[in-house]
């Protein structure tokens, strides 16, 4: 096997080799990736299998497509088997009602009364933690098998477009991928394992429409054609105990499932410790001390760091702030500030008219001051010497690391990862960086942030959308 980025190892854990031979697109923010699934749903000829994590009732997809199940049921209307695995939390469903379709009796009513006929599976974790895996599998096991691998929640808020103007309904950003060939294969397998051993499958209340009619599956027995140049690997966070057929994916190793499987976290840590020239994160937590060790270690070996986040840090990150348990480990953190390579941003637009020439910096009469409205980072993603990334649903937390069941593709993959990060930068910069190195282009990323940062403390508009942020003071309300 050749790769780009061949200083970036695998994982080496898990259930999923290396595949050579596919077909990568990333898809940025919501209302493309919800459209392309759409289209790939549309155009699909055997079945589409689908993993959700958190989903609202009102949620809609991009233009005339509908809601989740209008899409569903199409796809089974003309004959497709479609299957679906929710998670289930009921804990959840008591205090924040509406954020999943935990499959109450209201729900299953409702399901009823719309006489879908899709086949679902529920599937629970210990209280709090969450299936937290978001993919979708277009015609498994078929030579134009497709399968989209990302972090994406079925919400009003993420159907956000590029550069993202002010909405009402929210503004998040997010990022998908798109996947055709070898490694669509371990995405089959993994929907496959999880869907014979979900636990809820023998409840009456557990599977829809009745445990009878979804049943089991087989796992694949041969890897989806190649369909590019691009290696990829699937990585996965399986909690002990969730799972016990270990069968192997075609092709690969048997792993004993039964324990667990790890091989995102491992992923990661070899990912900063090979890296020799930039680290691009974005997520929506900087929360695992295991990582942000590593970071310093990078950071001490000369490389840049770039660590987008939500302007305002997640709740769970605010309570930990407060809590005082883990003053040790912030203080850690905090001395992020110290180091002259790394970078702390958010993103935020402006609401409101601009004016003058740039980047609408203009001080003219009329000029719209203060207005910013903060852009929520919920991608998942790292990209290392602009020739290796992962895209997935695990955040940098100990508990998605750990606990959670997550799943992430990785790819070695220069011109890919180079023409995602210059998107990226395009939307969050508002600068055209393709004529730039990874270096270079942090260092504008870094520039631009801390001007932007002073831009909003005197109230004027920004220079594209992102702004630095100081380690010290990230997460005090």
């Amino acid at each position: 096997m050749t790769r780009d980025a061949a200083h970036v190892p695998p994982a080496r854990s898990g259930s999923y080799p290396v595949r050579d031979g596919n077909a990568v697109c990333p898809l940025i923010d919501g209302a493309l990736a919800f459209g392309r699934l759409c289209d790939a749903v549309a155009a699909a000829g055997r079945s589409v299998w689908v993993t959700i994590a958190f989903h609202e009732r009102a949620f809609r997809m991009p233009g005339e497509h509908g809601s989740l199940f209008d899409v569903l049921d199409r796809a089974r209307a003309r004959g497709l088997d479609v299957r679906v695995i929710f998670w289930r939390a009921p804990e959840l469903e008591a205090s924040e009602p509406g954020t999943h379709f935990s499959g109450t009796e209201d729900e299953r009513r409702w399901l009823a009364e719309r006489n879908s006929r899709f086949l679902a599976r529920w599937d629970r974790l210990p209280t709090p933690l969450c299936h937290h895996q978001k993919s979708w599998l277009i015609d498994a096991g078929a030579a134009s098998e497709i399968a989209f691998v990302g972090g994406i929640n079925l919400d009003d808020a993420s159907v956000a477009v590029p550069g993202h103007p002010h909405r009402d309904a929210g503004n998040i950003h997010d990022v998908y991928l798109e996947l055709r060939g070898p490694a669509a294969t371990d995405v089959h397998h993994n929907f496959v394992q999880r869907w014979n051993e979900a636990s809820e499958r023998t409840r009456a209340d557990g599977a829809w429409p009745d445990p009878a009619a979804a049943g089991d599956l087989p796992f694949p027995h041969v890897v989806s054609p190649p369909a590019g140049p691009v290696p990829v690997q699937i990585t996965r966070n399986v909690r002990p105990a969730c799972y016990s057929n270990g069968a192997p994916t075609p092709g690969g190793a048997a792993f004993e499932i039964a324990g667990g499987e790890h091989s995102i976290l491992e992923q990661y840590t070899a990912a900063i410790d090979a890296a020799q020239r930039t680290i691009y994160i974005e997520d929506q937590l900087i929360a695992s001390a295991l990582i942000i060790g590593r970071l310093y270690a990078a950071l001490d070996r000369g490389v840049d760091v770039v660590f987008l986040v939500p302007g305002k840090a997640h709740p769970q990150f605010i309570q930990a702030r407060q809590s005082g348990e883990h003053a040790l480990a912030f203080a850690f953190f905090d001395r992020l500030r110290e180091r002259e390579r790394f970078t702390l941003a958010g993103i935020a637009s402006n609401h409101g008219p601009r004016h003058g020439p740039g980047h609408g910096l203009g001080h003219g009469p009329g000029h719209s001051t203060g207005q910013y409205h903060d852009v929520y980072v919920h991608s998942k993603i790292m990209l290392v010497d602009d020739a290796w990334a992962t895209i997935g649903s695990a955040n940098v937390a100990d508990r998605s690391f750990r606990d959670d069941t997550e799943m992430n593709a990785s790819f070695w993959h220069a011109d890919t990862v180079r023409s995602l990060r210059c998107a990226l930068f395009d939307e969050h910069l508002a600068q055209d960086t393709r004529a730039l190195d990874d270096r270079a282009a942090l260092a504008l990323f870094r520039e631009i942030a801390y001007e932007n940062r002073v831009r909003r403390t005197v109230g004027e508009p920004l220079a594209g959308l992102a702004f630095a942020i100081d380690p010290a003071r990230y997460g005090y309300v």
